[in-house]
């Protein structure tokens, strides 16, 4: 499933008012943000501007549609500004291989909005046996009326890190329509937790153990108290159960000889119905040809290990059977290449939804630090 062509996504536009972008917002106008205006945890006034006395990097980073950092790879958080014009506006805000970064957000016309949110920076800055990427940390600005009053970046202080082991039905894919759930999710989370996604394409438990530039890269970035979600199974075709059960039992001690949370997750269902229109098969359940049931290994595992879980095959199931052949379509890349496997931005973005549930759900994450949408 790697998928090697590159797509840079069309170019985002601005409609509607973009303030005035400028070499750095006065103090007066940051203090002048309404406080009900303010959320993730920043305040208008000094959350914009000093970042605890050190140095921030700002808006004269930004053209209208855009932002970079000449920063090395690290967590920073980012605060921003929006609206301030004499029409509503609405942005969003993604970055580096196109994570959803920020959902967008909506101001009324003349008031301003502060969000905070918090990013990985990284080489390769996508999947992690792919291209380099662009050094430092690249912003986007997207939405129906996007409107950016000031931006500023700092290193992180007292960030948590949310790691993700997976194929390329979770990695930051690179090549357009194709999207991971491990794109979208950064969205649904605020200042303070940031997504370090090191799903790569095509890779097993038995690859991604195997590869230098995957667990043995992985493994010595945790820290005590990371959460580390782990969801491969769509490439292990060959690989037996006891093989399995063993790989994945390695990724769990792995992450706790770190200190790290290890949380299971089970695959996302292939799109493969059935005449009764349901997925009750081998192809959608992920049941390899040896007849190895990925998903119920991964549940046992996790009941053994006593390891928290994610069931995602059984929510995507339930979705997916409830909105029948036609209406599931869209959550695939169905019309785009015929392809029951990976998801589009919208399905990457509804599932990406569903692991936020879940992790509000099983106490994983506290609830402040998560967005609702």
């Amino acid at each position: 499933m790697r998928r090697f062509d590159i797509a840079v996504p069309a170019a985002l536009t601005l409609s509607g008012v973009l303030i005035a972008v400028l070499a750095a917002v006065p103090a007066a106008g940051l203090a002048a943000v309404p406080a009900a205006q303010a959320a993730d945890g920043v305040r208008a006034a000094d959350g914009v501007r000093a970042h605890g006395g050190r140095a921030a990097l700002g808006i004269d980073n930004c053209t209208a549609t855009a932002c970079h950092f000449d920063v090395p790879p690290g967590t920073y958080d980012v605060t921003v500004v929006l609206g301030g014009g004499d029409s509503g506006s609405s942005t969003s805000v993604s970055g580096e291989t196109w994570r959803a970064l920020l959902p967008e957000t909506a101001a009324p016309a003349g008031e301003r909005v502060v969000r905070g949110f918090t990013v990985d920076v990284r080489t390769p800055e996508g999947e992690p046996t792919g291209a380099d990427g662009t050094s430092g940390l690249d912003l986007a600005l997207g939405g129906s009326a996007p409107a950016l009053a000031d931006i500023r970046l700092t290193p992180a202080r007292h960030a948590r890190q949310l790691f993700l082991v997976g194929d390329s039905t979770v990695c930051d894919q690179s090549a357009d329509p194709y999207t991971g759930w491990g794109q979208r999710l950064p969205q649904y989370l605020r200042k303070g937790v940031s997504v370090a996604n090191y799903a790569d394409s095509g890779e097993s438990t038995v690859t991604y153990l195997g590869n230098p530039r995957l667990w043995a890269t992985v493994r010595p970035l945790i820290r005590p108290g990371d959460l580390v979600l782990v969801q491969l199974a769509h490439n292990d075709k060959t690989t037996d159960e006891t093989t399995y059960r063993a790989n994945l039992e390695t990724l769990v001690a792995g992450v706790r000889e770190q200190g790290g949370r290890p949380v299971l997750v089970t695959p996302i269902v292939r799109r493969w119905f059935n005449a009764d229109g349901t997925l009750n098969n081998a192809t959608a359940l992920l049941v390899n040809g040896l007849g190895v049931d990925h998903p119920a290994v991964i549940r046992s595992v996790a009941t053994a290990q006593d390891v928290p879980l994610i069931d995602l095959t059984a929510e995507t199931k339930a979705l997916v059977e409830s909105l029948g052949v036609e209406g599931s379509k869209a959550l695939y890349l169905y019309d785009e290449k015929r392809d029951n496997t990976h998801t589009s931005v919208y399905g990457a973005t509804v599932y990406a939804g569903l692991v936020r549930d879940a992790l509000v759900a099983r106490h994983l994450v506290p609830g402040g630090t998560v967005r609702a949408g």
